[in-house]
């Protein structure tokens, strides 16, 4: 199918100045790596600096050095002397051998013990084994989707491996097309917040970044992907962002009618993404609808998934490379740098990204190798929405909870399930353990629970003062007021229980256990409803912050019942993962190198408007104004 010139090139390069004593037996391309196999890679990893090295530098890709399969120790004595290698203190749950790729998985509670320093006891267990040792980290927080997917990885390693080859063999083709041409092409997300879609089109490839769905009552709003020039299986790549819905949520729909191309995203990401997905499917059915795919395609997503750390350079086209950067908005969220062409355009797409610092994260990257067109997300774009600071924000919440706690009442928190709800919950924990508020009752529902334990299975994504409590302290999503409600039929045992906390799902209050707790809890004027995301227009969220008091809900008998408003309705916006007016004007000035044209995307019109207008003229640059189905040539 593809022309095999370069994949020849690339081959006698290797194999050009590969030392005969390496003793070379393959060499394949999977996804956007080179794997070589070898008889003897001890002796090739030692010279790894000299010649690896240079070999990546002159092919200009990635490059894996693997034992070949024959010389790989078996798989009963390489356990004997993984755990006589490893200390006790490591705790190991799971040593597992991947056939396919060479790698043996060991699962401990504390990996910087298989490790060691300076990574000696992993290159010791590769010496003494030939398996190439994968180290992962058992959650402190049992996880199941953590779970489903490294078993799910296992049991698809053959399909896994078969995808990888198909995808390799792709990159890296011969550049048929000799004009360069780059477009960019609004799918969603543009002159609105939800359903984020990019189309990157060049002479070469077709690149989708982010396709996400648009909460709305009772109808979810999709993508414009039947406005593409091209058809879905012909898409060369898709990149998400981060796992949010309004970002992620519509991939699955894309392997329900024939796309089998790779998905590229964090770790963190990957886990996210299918406890998202999979509960969308969930409570559309719950709700009555039909959904838009099934849960055989969230799984069919995920084989297809490749994951790339920050900074990490990968080839995802044969014209494109792809740069993951820290975005600071939820953990694993990134920014996409992309390097389209022999230096012809770079495009970075911030998403969403926060360019401050809070509890959980550490702010946004700033700094990239080379930028030509900025995508920036606007949703705190209009002059007013200017957030007060992290110290005011937390003092505000914690009042309104004190006001509410003083009169017995109770604390209602609709939160999105990935990365606010973190934050809250670390607010609340390090707040009760200062003693400015009283240790009451924390009750979680929802996602949430599942979410924060993906959480403590990747703390190197998140800021290192959590990391370090993670690590050597108290884990402080594990305080001992927070309680999981994993049963419904509790729902009145619970708002019994004055005064307590109450977060659940969804943070829109489009669905979820928060709707039940707004019915039961809203007549009453002692308790309260904090806000503290943002409320996509059309949700019922965003209509009660805008003086909503009476809601319609729907009876156990068929009929409706309309259910009076009384609590206090609080917004305390300064939680958000999102950057504010001043943030999106600081990153703006500050980022490097100056971008030559701006386009913003992921906000309402006005305030799009306000912002284009305010850049052009502090900053004297292109800005766009792009409408979904819009487009615009950059090369």
């Amino acid at each position: 199918m593809y022309s095999d010139r370069l994949l020849g090139t690339i081959r006698t390069t290797i194999v050009q100045h590969i030392p005969r004593e390496a003793g070379i037996t393959k060499i394949e391309f999977e996804g956007p790596r080179i794997v070589l196999y070898c008889a003897d890679p001890i002796f090739l990893m030692k010279r790894a600096d000299e010649t690896i090295k240079r070999i990546a530098k002159l092919i200009k890709k990635r490059i894996e050095v693997r034992p070949d399969p024959k010389v790989r120790l078996n798989e009963e004595r390489a356990k004997e002397i993984i755990k006589k290698i490893v200390p006790e203190e490591a705790e190991i749950t799971d040593i597992y051998f991947n056939e396919e790729t060479g790698e043996v998985e060991i699962e401990a509670m504390k990996p910087g013990y298989v490790i060691g320093k300076n990574a000696v006891l992993r290159m010791k267990i590769f010496e003494a084994t030939l398996w190439r040792p994968r180290i992962l980290r058992k959650p402190p927080i049992e996880s199941k989707v953590v779970r489903e997917i490294r078993d799910y990885f296992r049991t698809k390693a053959t399909e896994r491996r078969r995808f990888l080859g198909d995808v390799g063999q792709k990159i890296h083709r011969d550049v048929f097309f000799k004009e360069a041409r780059v477009r960019v092409m609004a799918l969603g997300g543009f002159g609105e917040v939800g359903r984020s879609a990019i189309l990157v089109e060049t002479s070469e490839s077709k690149i989708l970044l982010d396709v996400g769905i648009k909460p709305c009552q009772g109808r979810d709003e999709y993508p414009y992907l039947d406005a593409m020039d091209c058809f879905i299986d012909e898409l060369d790549a898709v990149i998400v962002t981060h796992a949010h819905l309004d970002h992620c949520g519509f991939a699955p729909y894309l392997f329900k009618y024939g796309y089998r191309g790779p998905i590229y995203t964090t770790e963190p990401t990957l886990h996210l993404m299918k406890l998202l997905q999979d509960d969308y499917v969930d409570v559309n059915i719950k709700e009555g609808r039909r959904p838009i795919y099934s849960k055989r395609d969230v799984a069919e997503c995920i084989l297809h998934t490749i994951t790339l750390n920050y900074g990490e350079v990968t080839d995802i086209a044969s014209d494109v490379k792809l740069t993951f950067h820290r975005s600071g908005h939820i953990i694993g969220g990134a920014m996409a740098h992309l390097h389209i062409g022999s230096g012809l355009c770079n495009i970075v797409y911030t998403s969403d990204f926060k360019f401050g610092r809070t509890r959980l994260l550490d702010p946004a990257a700033h700094v990239f190798p080379r930028i030509e067109l900025l995508i920036l997300e606007s949703t705190y774009g209009a002059p007013s929405d200017v957030m007060p600071s992290r110290e005011e924000t937390e003092l505000e919440f914690l009042s309104i909870i004190n006001r509410t706690i003083e009169r017995k009442g109770i604390v209602l928190v609709p939160v999105l399930a990935v990365g606010r709800a973190q934050e809250i919950l670390l607010v609340l924990a390090d707040a009760m353990k200062r003693k400015l508020i009283p240790e009451v009752p924390v009750f979680i529902e929802g996602m949430i629970g599942e979410a924060t334990a993906i959480h403590t299975a990747y703390p190197e994504y998140l800021s290192k003062s959590i990391r370090d409590e993670i690590y050597y302290r108290e884990n402080p999503f594990k305080y001992d007021v927070f309680e999981l409600i994993k049963d419904p039929e509790r729902h009145l045992d619970i708002v019994e229980q004055k005064p307590s906390i109450i977060m659940a799902t969804s943070g829109m209050l489009t669905g979820g256990p928060a709707l039940t707790y707004l019915k039961l809890l809203a007549p009453d004027p002692s308790n309260s409803l904090i806000f503290v995301s943002y409320q996509v227009e059309g949700t019922l969220g965003r209509r009660i912050q805008r003086g909503l008091r009476e809601v319609v809900f729907p009876t156990p008998e068929g009929k409706l019942e309309i259910v009076r408003i009384n609590m206090e309705i609080h917004s305390v916006e300064g939680f958000s993962g999102h950057s504010d007016r001043k943030q999106l004007v600081g990153f703006t000035q500050r980022v490097e190198p100056r971008p030559e044209a701006i386009v913003l995307n992921h906000g309402e019109k006005s305030k799009i408007k306000n912002l284009s207008n305010y850049l052009r003229r502090k900053f004297n640059m292109q800005v766009y104004e792009l409408d979904n189905l819009g487009a615009l040539r950059i090369r």
